[in-house]
């Protein structure tokens, strides 16, 4: 399955039947991408929940609940670079049907769970469905569209991802208010049977037609690498070390594997992905630009959630609310980012979206107990702007640096670095966060009884579970696990800024700039009619 590095500019043209519904193609994509996108953002709301006791929730630790959101991330790391690959061979619509049955069935077993631990178990069955869906729906819209209207539907995919984080902590806020908390996996179901429907009827499939030999080892040699890599991330961020040898051990390993895999496609005669493609500063940027911004804003989403509910006291439904400025942002930029993109170039453009997602975290630095709401939600709709003119370019960037026959190994370079830079933030910032808290929360628990005590530090929420049972002698631990929560979070929003800062200054001097367009006949793929298109502004 090898990327040929000479591999002609000009792509096929779409069929013209496929061409004329490309737009409806687009919409049934964006609702398969809604279903991810929508179950980890109500997921973000429904933590205090499921980590309240039974029967209102299922008793989860601190521990138990990084587990639910990471035993998802860890299988869809692991997974995606392959689901990218098996698309490109078998089909890319099979892939996408498939993958997203497979997480309608594991939405329902989650939903049933009686455990944490079947919590965990039923989110790793999502995350091996989502694994699929992600890589699938972006190859199949690069197969849809022409290279000129592809900025301008990747900015409008980008941008359905804005509306998942909308909808999705105002709906789980809704169900959590009036339904118990396995509703909001149940609310899956009925959504993946309307995309399957919509797909098997409107998508076509696209595969790659000479996709040449299968390379086994390449594929298990990623599999194996990324999982001991993201395993070792969680496990480091569930330790809040990362010196343990059980954090050492798989890192390292997964380094090594990683290393073993970029030597034998190096070597490999069909090799699953051109390495040659990272030589190019504008790809490797672009993919560095991906995982910085998740790392960044990854962690801070995490705590955000109890920040406004532990701290702020509102409810599910409010905290999905008050991040809708965030997601608005993003549904009205994103479409209109290759319009910017067209004018000052990707390199100006990103730079200034990672400033602002950094002045957006550096602001949680100031937040206290009661930060007035209309600052709260002028913060998320900059970091929400800043995003919108971040992730259009740069994905376009990686997409069209391959050939459109290698769409779905696009699409999982793009995606993988996204998830791995994502569960890195958790990991490291949420250790940052929960020791700075501890610190700041052991020298008020001397009135906690001995048994209690280590259980009372772990975090907030069981802080604040040991301070009711204390009655009205536990109001001064409410009041200390506040601050002690408050200054954690300003500690973690610095660091969280001082990553975004180190990924303005990568785009800053890897991406390319505004580069004028060819005004010579033949200088891009032909449109429609026949006539030479001019090649975006923000190529890599």
């Amino acid at each position: 399955m090898s990327i040929p590095s000479g591999a002609p500019a000009v792509a096929p043209r779409v069929p013209e039947a496929v061409h004329r519904r490309r737009w409806v193609i687009l919409g049934v994509l964006m609702f398969s991408l809604l279903i991810v996108v929508l179950d980890n953002s109500i997921l973000n709301v429904a933590v205090k929940t499921i980590a309240s006791p039974a029967p209102t929730g299922i008793g989860a630790t601190q521990s138990e609940l990084e587990w639910a959101i990471n035993s998802y991330t860890l299988v869809f790391a692991g997974l995606l670079f392959t689901a990218g690959l098996l698309g490109d061979r078998i089909g890319r619509k099979k892939v996408l049907l498939a993958g997203i049955l497979v997480f309608g069935i594991g939405s329902a077993l989650a939903a049933l769970s009686t455990s944490p631990g079947e919590l965990i178990t039923w989110r790793a069955l999502m995350g091996f469905g989502a694994a699929f869906v992600m890589p699938a729906t972006l190859a199949v819209l690069m197969n849809v569209f022409e290279r000129d209207e592809q900025p301008k539907a990747i900015g409008i995919w980008a941008g359905s991802v804005g509306l998942g984080i909308a909808i999705g902590p105002i709906t789980g806020g809704a169900l959590l208010e009036h339904f118990w908390w396995g509703s909001i996996f149940l609310v899956n179901v009925p959504v993946v049977v309307i995309a399957l429907i919509a797909m098997a009827v409107l998508v076509p499939d696209s595969r790659d037609p000479d996709p040449g030999r299968v390379d086994p080892l390449g594929v298990v040699l990623s599999i194996v690498g990324l999982v001991l890599l993201v395993y070792g991330i969680i496990r480091g961020g569930e330790l809040a070390s990362f010196t343990d040898l059980t954090v050492l051990a798989p890192l390292i390993g997964g380094l090594l594997v990683l290393a073993g895999f970029v030597w034998h496609e190096k070597r490999s005669t069909h090799p699953s992905i051109d390495i040659s493609y990272f030589r190019k500063p504008a790809f490797s940027a672009a993919v560095a630009a991906i995982a910085l911004v998740f790392f960044a804003l990854m962690g801070v989403t995490f705590f955000s959630a109890f920040y406004l509910q532990s701290v702020r006291g509102y409810t599910a439904l409010e905290s999905g609310l008050l991040i809708l400025p965030l997601a608005a942002a993003q549904m009205i930029f994103s479409p209109r980012a290759r319009l910017v993109v067209d004018r000052f170039g990707a390199k100006a453009v990103c730079t200034v979206g990672m400033l602002l997602v950094a002045a957006g975290l550096a602001a949680f630095a100031m937040f206290d107990a009661d930060t007035p709401l209309w600052v709260l939600c002028l913060v998320f709709f900059v970091q929400g702007t800043g995003m919108a003119h971040i992730m259009p370019p740069v994905t376009v960037a990686v997409m069209q640096a391959l050939p459109r026959e290698r769409a779905g190994s696009g699409s999982a370079i793009n995606n993988t670095f996204r998830q791995v830079g994502g569960a890195l933030g958790i990991a490291v910032l949420g250790s940052v966060l929960s020791t700075v808290y501890r610190g700041d929360i052991e020298g008020h628990l001397d009135g906690v009884p001995a048994a209690a005590r280590d259980v009372a530090g772990e975090s907030i929420e069981a802080t604040l579970g040991v301070a009711s049972k204390l009655g009205p002698a536990g109001k001064p631990l409410i009041a200390a696990a506040n601050d002690a929560f408050i200054g954690a979070m300003h500690v973690t929003a610095l660091g969280s800024a001082a990553v975004a800062l180190i990924g303005a200054a990568v785009v800053a001097a890897f991406l390319p700039g505004r580069v004028p367009a060819p005004g010579k006949p033949g200088a891009g793929e032909p449109d429609r009619t026949g006539r030479p298109a001019q090649e975006p502004a923000h190529r890599s």
